[in-house]
């Protein structure tokens, strides 16, 4: 069958366009037989998923960052409303942090990738959702998101000391919030500096924010924490890059969460976030949910 390769030109700065002869070069060494389109605007790599998938395309691949997988994926699941996802799903990766791919284990190495998507092999993938707006790789309100906001403003800035120099200045603003959380067989409620949901461990390139994140275990997991001091916070920092022992939620203020259901009532207003692409900029309710197995994405063995 032919794939549908959707490039995001944007992506890593609009490095994305450039590589365009390496995507295809990679492609027609896989042998793959495809049909190329580029987004145009923002919402665009979802209306051509949608359109994509209604018209028959298997598989249809994002070419591009983790803000190009979570459109494309949104486009897959809105072109079949409550049904099951059909259409295979895969990524050539071009973006900044790819934390999808690394987190997945598929290769940045873009021949190798499109080897992947050539043999076909797919693995259910876990979707979860914030309200009306689907991710697959993380999600986050709070600190987390109020970084997603500062990165954004820094044109001059490159790579993944782009998101580090942004926490820095986030948690030097110290922004603080007081929540409400309820989930499966819990509740919470008083200070939250940041609540991170995850699908998968990292976000952000260096950042293991939901360390015990699986997407294949049909759960949504989730972490929350309050620290009102700046220094507090800097401490804490560096063991949110540490994927294992460590990590920051061996702090007694910092909590790990397994469940299938969020909600979230902030206040004052936070932003909020899906794979890295701020979706509000001031919301006081959440609700998050998990739909086990919902994508079928291609992957190596």
């Amino acid at each position: 069958m032919t794939a549908k390769i959707i490039l995001n030109p944007y992506a890593d700065r609009w490095n994305a366009q450039k590589r365009r002869p390496e995507a295809e070069a990679a492609l027609q060494k896989a042998s793959i037989d495809y049909d190329f389109v580029v987004s145009e605007y923002a919402g665009h790599n979802l209306e051509l998923a949608a359109q994509a998938s209604k018209e028959g395309f298997n598989p249809v691949i994002a070419a591009g960052g983790d803000s190009t997988y979570n459109e494309v994926v949104n486009g897959l699941v809105q072109a079949v409303g409550e049904g099951p996802v059909l259409t295979n799903f895969g990524i050539l990766p071009m973006g900044t942090a790819n934390d999808l791919a690394d987190n997945l284990g598929i290769p940045k190495d873009l021949d190798k990738a499109a080897e992947i998507i050539a043999a076909g092999q797919t693995r259910s993938l876990d979707v979860c959702k914030v309200n009306e707006r689907y991710f697959i790789n993380n999600s986050g309100v709070g600190l987390e998101t109020a970084v997603s906001v500062q990165q954004t403003k820094m044109k001059g800035v490159k790579g993944i000391f782009r998101y580090l120099l942004a926490t820095l200045i986030t948690i030097l603003r110290n922004p603080q919030w007081e929540m409400e959380l309820s989930w499966d067989n819990g509740e919470f409620q008083g200070p939250v500096t940041l609540v991170s949901v995850g699908n998968n461990p990292r976000t952000g390139g260096i950042f293991y924010t939901v360390p015990h994140a699986d997407p294949f275990d049909g759960k949504l997991s989730f972490v929350y924490g309050s620290m009102a001091k700046r220094l507090d916070i800097l401490k804490v920092l560096p063991q949110t890059m540490k994927p294992d022992e460590g990590n920051y939620i061996e702090h007694p203020r910092v909590h790990e969460v397994h469940s299938t259901w969020l909600r979230i009532r902030t206040e004052p207003t936070t932003p909020v976030h899906t794979d890295g692409e701020v979706i509000d900029y001031a919301i006081n309710d959440l609700e998050y949910r998990v739909f086990p197995g919902r994508v079928p994405m291609l992957l190596g063995n």
